[in-house]
C-alpha cells in the first residue's frame, strides 16, 4: 500500500471522532471539504491517484477501478464514513470518447468502492456518494426534486453518464446511504466560477442563448453543511438514507444570474451570446456548450423536513459572501 501521513491541521481528533475517507479529495470540492472536517476535529483520510505532500492528511494510492491494499483505509475501530467524489472534470468537448472517460471514470470509481466496503467485517456508517443535478439533463420547465422520474434518454454527456453513475452504488455496504445531487456551486476557485467572473469583468457578462435555461446552484458552505448532516454531524438535520439534491430553493434563469454578477461586479449591460457563437467559442476552448444552453429547475424535498437550512438561499446573498471585494 502507497500511503503518505502528514500532521494534519485543526484540532486533535478525539476518540468519538468521525474518521472520513474522501475518494477524489485531491479535487476542488474535495479539498474544501477536508479542510473542513479536519478543522472541526475529524480524522480526513484521502484515496489519490497521486500522493500530494503538500496535503495534511493521510493519503492511500489507488487506480481508480479496483481493489488494493488502499482498503485499509476503511478499517477503522471507530466510527467510520466514506465520501466519494472521483471522477473526470465535466469541462470538456462532448465527444464519444469524451462521455466514455466521464463515464467510466466515476462507473468505475464507484464500483471499486462498493466491492472493497463488502470486505468489511461490518458495515461502513456513512457513505455520501456524489451526482448531479445534471442528471435530468435539458429539463425546461420542469421542477425537479429527489423524486422527479429520470428523461429518457437523457443526454448523453448528462443523463448518460450520472444515471450509471448512481447505479454503480446499488448494493454499497453503509448503514446510511446518501446519494448527493448537487447542482452548480459557486465556488470562487472552482474553473467555471473563475471563468464566469473573468468573462464578466471584461465586458462578457450577458446571457447566453435566449437567456430563459435554469441555473440551480448552491453556495460552498451550504453544501459543506448538507454533507456534513449526510455524515450525521449536525443534530438539528436528520436525512434519510437516498437522493438528496444539493441546491438552493431559488435557482435563477441563466439572464438573472448574469445580471446578479455584472451587478456585484459594477459592469453595465452587456449583450447576450447567441448560441451558435456559445457553440464556437466552446470548440476553442474546448469545452461543452450544453455546459451554457441547458439548465434545470432543482430544489430539494427532502432537506427542509429533516431540519436543514440555508445560510445563503438567495443569489444575492450568496454573491455578497463570494465577492466581497468587487
Amino acid at each position: 500500500m502507497s500511503r503518505a501521513t502528514t500532521t494534519g491541521q485543526g484540532p486533535q481528533p478525539g476518540e468519538d471522532a468521525l474518521t472520513v475517507v474522501i475518494a477524489g479529495g485531491t479535487g476542488a470540492l474535495g479539498r474544501i471539504l477536508a479542510a473542513d472536517l479536519a478543522r472541526r476535529g475529524h480524522r480526513v483520510g484521502i484515496l489519490t491517484r497521486r500522493i500530494d505532500p503538500a496535503l495534511p492528511y493521510d493519503q492511500y494510492e489507488w487506480d481508480g477501478k479496483s481493489v488494493g491494499d488502499w482498503v485499509a483505509a476503511l478499517r477503522n475501530p471507530g466510527r467510520t464514513a466514506l465520501i466519494n467524489l472521483a471522477g473526470k472534470l465535466v469541462d470538456c468537448r462532448p465527444t464519444d470518447r469524451n462521455i466514455a472517460e466521464l463515464r467510466s471514470s466515476r462507473v468505475d470509481s464507484t464500483a471499486a468502492l462498493v466491492a472493497a466496503a463488502k470486505t468489511l467485517d461490518r458495515p461502513l456508517d456513512y457513505w455520501v456518494q456524489a451526482s448531479t443535478t445534471a442528471i435530468w439533463g435539458d429539463a425546461g420547465e420542469i421542477r425537479c426534486t429527489e423524486s422527479t422520474p429520470l428523461p429518457r434518454p437523457g443526454l448523453p454527456q448528462m443523463t448518460g453518464v450520472a444515471q450509471p453513475w448512481e447505479a454503480a452504488f446499488e448494493g454499497a455496504n453503509a448503514t446510511h446511504r446518501t446519494i448527493l445531487r448537487t447542482s452548480i456551486v459557486l465556488d470562487p476557485d472552482a474553473p467555471a466560477m473563475k471563468r464566469l467572473v473573468a468573462l464578466t469583468k471584461a465586458g462578457l457578462g450577458g446571457s447566453v442563448g435566449n437567456g430563459r435555461q435554469w441555473v440551480s446552484w448552491i453556495h460552498p458552505e451550504d453544501w459543506l453543511a448538507i454533507v456534513r448532516a449526510a455524515l450525521g454531524l449536525d443534530p438539528h438535520v436528520t436525512l434519510p438514507n437516498g437522493i438528496v439534491v444539493a441546491a438552493t430553493d431559488f435557482p435563477v434563469r441563466n439572464a438573472e444570474l448574469m445580471t446578479a454578477l455584472r451587478r456585484r461586479l459594477h459592469r453595465p449591460w452587456s449583450p447576450p451570446t447567441p448560441a451558435p457563437v456559445l457553440a464556437l467559442g466552446a470548440v476553442i476552448l474546448r469545452t461543452d456548450p450544453a455546459l451554457g444552453l441547458t439548465g434545470r429547475h432543482a430544489t430539494s424535498e427532502v432537506l427542509g423536513p429533516a431540519g436543514f437550512r440555508f445560510r445563503y438561499p438567495t443569489l444575492d446573498e450568496a454573491l455578497a459572501d463570494l465577492l466581497p471585494d468587487s
